[in-house]
C-alpha cells in the first residue's frame, strides 16, 4: 500500500527526472550488450523521454527500495529531534516519504580504537546507544510512521501497512569485545548483518587500511575472528565484508556456512579504492550465494573524476572564504574544535558554501563534472556482467559520506530507477537489485541458523 502523499510527490516529480536525465549527454550511456532483455524492443524505442521516466515511477512505487547502508546520530533520535522531520540529514522520514524509498537500514557504527578493556567497554556504550536511538525512533516517537523489520516477510507486511521500514547493521564488530555471548545480544536487539573491522584493525580481522601502509595485525583473521564467524552462522547474523582487508574477507569465504554481503562497496575494476571489491573476490561472492550492494559513494565510484571535482570545487571554497577574512579546516581541525566553535565555524561556512552555490554550474561542473548516478550504475552493470544479477545490490553511505549528483539524499531515490530502466533493466530485475537479492540472502542466513541450532 502507497500512501496519496507519496504518489502525489512521484507524480509530480516526473518534470524534475525528466529534466535531470535529458541534461545528461546521450554520451555518457555506456552500451548494454551485457544488460539482461528488458523486454519488446519496439515499444521501448518509440518512448519519448517523459515516458519513459513515467514508466520507471511506475516500476520505483511498484518494487521494494531498499538501502543496505545510513549512519545516524543519536541527537537526531529524540523526542524533541528526530526523523519525522525534515532534518538537515540525508536520510529522515519525509526525504524517504519524497523519494519512494522503503527501506532502510540504519548503522550501529562504532569507530576503531584501543583493543584494550577500556576500548570494548566505551565500544560497546557506544554501540547500545544506537540501537536504543533505533527502537526509540520505530517503538516510542513514530510506531505508526515507520517499524523495525527483523525477517523479509517483517519487511513485506510492514511495507503493505503503509510504514517505512527500518533495517539494524552493525559496522564495526569492536564494541562486541571479548565476549562471544555479545554476537547474539546483538542479534535479539535487532542486528542483522556486522562487519568484523572497520577503518582499523580490530581484534577479530584486519582493516582494508592495511593497504596504506602494509602493516597488518592478523594477516587476516584473528582466531576469535573465526570464532565469530561461525557465531554469526549460528545466530543468523549476516557477515559483512565492505571494510575488512582482501586477505580476511578470502578467509572468511573459506570459513561461512551461509552467504556473505558486502553492504557498501563497488567494484575494484572500474575504481581503484581498497574498499571496492576485486575481481577475485567479486566470483567468490558469486559462489559463495552472497550479494554486494553497490554503493553511492563518489570515490570509490570514479575516484579520479572525483578527485579533480574535489580540487576544483575546493578551490572556488577557499577563493570565496578568502574574500571573507576566513579559513577553511579539514576534518581533523574541525573534530579538535569545541561545540561552540564548531557551531559557529558551520555557520561562517553556510554563508561560503551560500556564495558558491550559483558559482558551482559555470566554475565546477563546467569544468569537472561530478559523479554521478550514470557512475553508480556503470558499477552495477559492470557487476551484474561479471557475477550475475542475483549478487548484486544497491547501497548509499548516506550521512556517512556516500551520496552523488542525482541522488545525494533520500528523496532523489527514484533517479536511481530510472536510470536503470534507461540501462534496460525489467520491473523484476529492478526488484531483484533494489531488495530482492538481499532479502534472499538475509533470508538463506537464518534459515542456516536454525539448522545449525538445531544439530
Amino acid at each position: 500500500m502507497v500512501s496519496h502523499q507519496r504518489s502525489l510527490k512521484l507524480v509530480t516529480a516526473i518534470t524534475f527526472f525528466a529534466a535531470f536525465l535529458t541534461a545528461c549527454s546521450e554520451d555518457a550511456a555506456p552500451t548494454q550488450s551485457s544488460v539482461p532483455a528488458a523486454g519488446p524492443i519496439a515499444s521501448v524505442a518509440v518512448e519519448n523521454e517523459q515516458q519513459l521516466v513515467e514508466r520507471a515511477l511506475g516500476i520505483h512505487e511498484r518494487v521494494i527500495t531498499l538501502d543496505t547502508h545510513a549512519d545516524i546520530n543519536t541527537s537526531n533520535f529524540t523526542p524533541e529531534v528526530n526523523y519525522t522531520s525534515d532534518l538537515d540529514t540525508q536520510v529522515n522520514l519525509p526525504k524517504m516519504e519524497q523519494g519512494g524509498l522503503d527501506v532502510a537500514w540504519f548503522i550501529v557504527y562504532t569507530s576503531q580504537s584501543t583493543l584494550d578493556a577500556e576500548g570494548y567497554a566505551a565500544a560497546y556504550a557506544n554501540a547500545i546507544d544506537k540501537f536504543d536511538a533505533i527502537h526509540r525512533l520505530a517503538e516510542d516517537i513514530a510506531p505508526e510512521l515507520i517499524e523495525i523489520a527483523y525477517t523479509s516477510n517483517d519487511v513485506r507486511r510492514i511495507i503493505a501497512q503503509g510504514k517505512k521500514v527500518a533495517m539494524i547493521g552493525i559496522e564495526n564488530a569492536y564494541p562486541i569485545g571479548l565476549d562471544m555471548a555479545n554476537i547474539k545480544d546483538f542479534q535479539e536487539r535487532g542486528g542483522r548483518y556486522m562487519s568484523l573491522a572497520h577503518n582499523g584493525h580490530s581484534q577479530f580481522s584486519d582493516s582494508n587500511t592495511g593497504e596504506r601502509d602494509n602493516i597488518w595485525l592478523h594477516d587476516g583473521l584473528s582466531e576469535i575472528g573465526r570464532e565469530a564467524v561461525a557465531e554469526m552462522n549460528r545466530w543468523g547474523i549476516m557477515i559483512d565484508i565492505s571494510h575488512p582487508s582482501k586477505e580476511a574477507i578470502m578467509q572468511m569465504l573459506d570459513l561461512t556456512r551461509a552467504p556473505l554481503v558486502a553492504s557498501h562497496s563497488s567494484a575494484r575494476a572500474m575504481s581503484e579504492h581498497s574498499r571496492n571489491l576485486d575481481d577475485e573476490q567479486l566470483l567468490r561472492i558469486k559462489e559463495n550465494g552472497g550479494v554486494v550492494q553497490t554503493v553511492a559513494f563518489s570515490s570509490y565510484l570514479n575516484a579520479d573524476k572525483n578527485a579533480l571535482f574535489s580540487e576544483t570545487r575546493s578551490n572556488l571554497i577557499a577563493e570565496i572564504a578568502a574574500d571573507l577574512d576566513f579559513e577553511v579546516l579539514n576534518f581533523a581541525e574541525i573534530g579538535s574544535l569545541s561545540e561552540t566553535q564548531r557551531s559557529i565555524y558551520r555557520g561562517l561556512m553556510g554563508q561560503v558554501n551560500a556564495l558558491a552555490a550559483p558559482r558551482l554550474e559555470a566554475e565546477v561542473n563546467a569544468i569537472a563534472a561530478p559523479v554521478d548516478v550514470v557512475d553508480f550504475v556503470n558499477h552495477i552493470d559492470y557487476m551484474v556482467e561479471l557475477i550475475g544479477l542475483e549478487h548484486v545490490g544497491i547501497s548509499s553511505d548516506f550521512d556517512g559520506g556516500g551520496g552523488i549528483s542525482g541522488w545525494n539524499d533520500a528523496s532523489e531515490t527514484a533517479n536511481v530507477t530510472v536510470e536503470l530502466v534507461r540501462r534496460g533493466y525489467n520491473e523484476k530485475q529492478i526488484g531483484l537489485l533494489w531488495s530482492g537479492n538481499l532479502l534472499r540472502v538475509l533470508d538463506d542466513v537464518q534459515r542456516i541458523a536454525a539448522e545449525i541450532q538445531a544439530e
